[in-house]
């Protein structure tokens, strides 16, 4: 896993538990098998967001998909 994409799911995962949803909840929005967000954020497995994930993550937690992103590259 690169450092872009880890920072990104760790980002994702700070605003996904801010809102109280867990892995299984955002999951289940996405439209997604249960475990993906679950696989996604494990350094194990190879599961990884593309941009139209972003995009609907960002729908979801009511958010912009710019939240995800460093302020400056990694």
């Amino acid at each position: 896993m690169t450092e872009i994409e880890r920072y990104i799911i760790d980002q994702i995962k700070v605003l996904r538990k801010k809102q109280g949803l867990s892995q299984l909840d955002l999951s289940q929005k996405m439209d997604m098998n249960d475990s993906f967000v679950s696989h996604v954020e494990s350094q194990s497995k190879r599961a990884k967001y593309n941009l139209n994930h972003l995009n609907l993550i960002a729908k979801i937690l009511n958010c912009s998909p710019k939240d995800f992103w460093p302020d400056k590259g990694i």
